[in-house]
């Protein structure tokens, strides 16, 4: 198998495990046919794409360590964070605009598997990541 069929094999197995753990959940609040296209969009994306996705996923963590220990979402490190998510997102979702991004901030304090994963980067991490959110889409 080749570099290219391993890659689309990959981003199938994201989509195929995604719809098994939250298909059902995602398609009753956003509707099939925004699950559809982000599907679809996933699938179009280049290894290079997704290369950057990952990137700017790891420097956003590295970014959110630092805001931390000064703990002022509108200070520059958190609003920089944010930026970094913001280009993150569009990657993944290539439709962003402030209020989306501003409901997954709230979703990450919210919903506690997403508010988990953020708060292993440091505790308060996922309210202190929507709290800067919130200032950055003001």
């Amino acid at each position: 198998m080749q570099d290219k069929e391993k890659f689309e094999d990959f981003k199938q197995t994201l989509i195929d495990e995604n719809e098994q753990k939250y298909g059902a959940e995602v398609r009753k609040k956003y509707g099939d046919k925004v699950v559809d296209e982000s599907n679809s969009h996933l699938k179009g994306l280049s290894q290079e794409q997704h290369d950057e996705g990952e990137r700017l996923s790891i420097a956003l963590e590295e970014a959110l360590k630092s805001a931390l220990e000064i703990n002022d979402p509108a200070g520059e490190q958190a609003q920089h964070a944010c930026d970094l998510h913001r280009q993150w997102l569009c990657v993944f979702y290539p439709a962003y605009n402030k209020e989306y991004h501003m409901g997954i901030g709230e979703m990450y304090a919210s919903d506690e598997r997403f508010k988990a994963h953020y708060d292993k980067i440091a505790p308060g991490c996922a309210k202190f990541l929507r709290d800067a959110i919130n200032i950055y889409c003001s």
